[in-house]
């Protein structure tokens, strides 16, 4: 290597005082020794956001009014903003990166309305107010969530074109050439005061569910392989490339299970065995399980390493920091330490600026949910839906019921019997006695699932209902009932517990999960096993989600591409009256030896 003139002079100070000290007095042995020179460190925080579904504003569309919960969570990106803003302020805004781990454009009417009512896709449409916020607040890469399909591709392809940020999905593939359809990573350079930049790569991984619950959008166009095998693949080719530090953005949790059962080769929630499994990987921002986890650390099978993973808590009610302590070591940055925390957005304000921004959208939203779309007799709520069979999950039912009953009209079908599933999607759901919103009907049913009918035989309905029922918890004869511990059992989320209409029958809830359904009938008669029957059903559940058995595999008889909700409003439209004394019945109940819990 040439010798620079710096070197040269320090080199011949070092050999004029040799010679000096040589025809003296000898010098102390410790002046022989140099003095070592302090490491040189630098330090960063990549922030992180997940599950933001719509979330914008401190504001609940399916109410219309502020967003409150029992822990007093405040959501949306307005106050992530903020949070933003002062961890930038206190380490420098070219020490930090913000990221997010995907499911971006649906979950609220704001999100709904510029895919649906005033689409981004259409000719000079609106610029999506996620792609607003987030380009305003400086998000440097988001992953892909399975949610982002929903609306089909062209609508998240307008989405990425909007975004002033890559949108990344390694294991996103283009089902004919098997070769990324997004950016898998992108590669941050951090200026450091000590001469090389730091290098970040992000890797963004998506869910492999997408392959079963937006089926009808993505089948024959794009492949949704394994994490770890994509992980695996991508993450030396980073290092390769001179990535000092390598974070994974993962839509999906780190519990290693699934909900779509055997159905896929992969695992639905595999951050955690992407970090075991993976060697090169620092940090994993998680999300798509919707549940809050500060700092998770799990090592590494091959070097024996710790992955830190953290999941900050959906809608914006939290700010993962991944603090990052880097040491130059031979020539290059080395992880010395890596933490994390979260922080509560319900400590600060919303950020004046992006309120700003789109407030013209929110008004217009607000007034779209705010429609009157018909009346109703009677208040009904989802308050005990979760223990009872209530009226406003009838009303779901027999608005699917009759849907699928005039699909089928005139068809080879039209003689069997249809039934119908339905879950409690949200505790706090009502209809009020009087006027009916487009509000209303959205918090009824706030996900984009659309129907469909499929048959399946007597036996396969009572696997079914066995398979829901493991929802609550064995709660033997005589004992106190708790309604705050009777359901969930096994972290089973409410939306997988579905009540079927046009059957009769009873959840023993003192046996065990598995043999719970007791006086199971059809029209008064014990339910024949051999006999068929039309489902009608939601697409996630057609498709698998929630691994429930049989229906995945089952015949399609028909399916319909506008989602639920726009069926119930326009149902509620054409009645113009709600009267639940038309529709609600108890199908189902809950029991102990024979005798009703409630």
């Amino acid at each position: 290597m040439p010798l620079n003139r710096r070197a040269f002079l320090e080199s011949s100070a070092a050999v004029g005082a040799g010679v000096a000290l040589t025809a003296g007095v000898a010098a102390p042995a410790e002046a022989h020794e140099a003095r070592p020179r302090p490491a040189k460190r630098y330090s960063f925080t990549v922030m992180g956001t997940t599950d933001l579904h719509g979330n914008v504003f401190n504001w609940d569309y399916f109410t219309d009014k502020e967003f409150d919960d029992k822990a007093h969570n405040d959501v949306g990106l307005a106050k992530i903003s903020t949070l933003v803003d002062q961890v930038r302020a206190a380490k420098g805004r070219r020490n930090t990166l913000l990221i997010d781990a995907g499911d971006t454009i649906q979950g609220t009417q704001l999100s709904y309305y510029y895919a649906k009512v005033d689409p981004i896709t259409a000719r000079r449409g609106p610029v999506h107010p996620m792609a607003q916020a987030m380009n305003a607040i400086g998000y440097d890469a988001a992953a892909l969530g399975n949610h982002e399909f929903n609306y089909g591709i062209p609508v998240l392809r307008k989405f990425e074109e909007q975004c002033d940020f890559p949108l990344l999905g390694a294991n996103a593939l283009d089902a004919k050439t098997l070769r990324p359809a997004f950016a898998p990573y992108s590669m941050h350079r951090l200026c450091t005061p000590h001469g090389r930049d730091v290098k970040v790569a992000v890797l963004g991984l998506t869910n492999p569910g997408i392959a079963i619950w937006d089926k009808a959008n993505v089948t024959g166009k794009m492949v949704f392989p394994g994490l770890e095998e994509q992980a695996a693949k991508w993450v030396p080719k980073l290092r390769s490339m001179g990535a000092d530090v390598v974070v994974v953005s993962a839509h999906s949790g780190s519990s290693g299970t699934s909900s779509y059962g055997d159905q896929l080769p992969y695992i639905e929630n595999a951050a955690g065995l992407v970090a075991e499994q993976v060697p090169g990987i620092d940090a994993i921002l998680v999300g798509h399980a919707h549940t809050e986890i500060p700092e998770y650390r799990v090592k590494n099978k091959e070097t024996g390493k710790d992955v830190v993973l953290s999941e900050p808590l959906k809608w914006g009610q939290r700010l993962t920091l991944f603090d990052f302590d880097l040491v130059w070591e031979k020539g290059r940055w080395v992880v010395e330490k890596v933490g994390a925390q979260v922080l509560n957005s319900n400590t600060v304000a919303e950020d004046p600026e992006i309120t700003g921004l789109l407030s013209d959208e929110h008004k217009k939203v607000v007034a779209y949910v705010n429609q009157v779309i018909g009346t109703s007799t009677a208040a009904m709520t989802t308050a005990d839906a979760p223990w009872k069979d209530e009226p406003i999950i009838d009303l779901i039912n027999v608005v699917q019921a009759e849907t699928v009953k005039a699909a089928l009209a005139g068809g080879a079908y039209a003689g069997l019997p249809v039934l119908s599933q339905a879950s409690c999607f949200s505790r706090t759901a009502r209809i009020p006695a009087g006027e009916i919103s487009i509000k209303d009907a959205a918090g009824l049913y706030p996900f984009e699932n659309t129907l469909e009918a499929r048959l399946l035989t007597g036996a396969q309905l009572k696997d079914y209902l066995e398979y829901s029922a493991k929802y609550y918890v064995q709660t033997p004869a005589g004992a106190p009932v708790d309604t705050a511990k009777l359901t969930n059992a096994d972290a089973t989320p409410d939306y997988n517990y579905d009540a079927v209409s046009g059957l009769t029958y009873e959840i023993d809830i003192a046996k065990p999960a598995g043999s719970r359904i007791v006086n199971l009938s059809f029209e008064g008669r014990p339910l024949d096993p051999a006999a068929k029957f039309v489902l009608a059903v939601n697409n996630y559940r057609a498709s698998g989600g929630g691994a429930f058995p049989h229906v995945a595999g089952a015949q399609q008889l028909w399916a319909n591409s506008d989602e639920i909700r726009n069926t119930i409003i326009q149902w509620v439209k054409a009645k113009g009256t709600v009267d639940p004394g038309l529709f609600a019945s108890v199908d189902w109940k809950l029991t102990r030896d024979g005798v009703p819990v409630f």
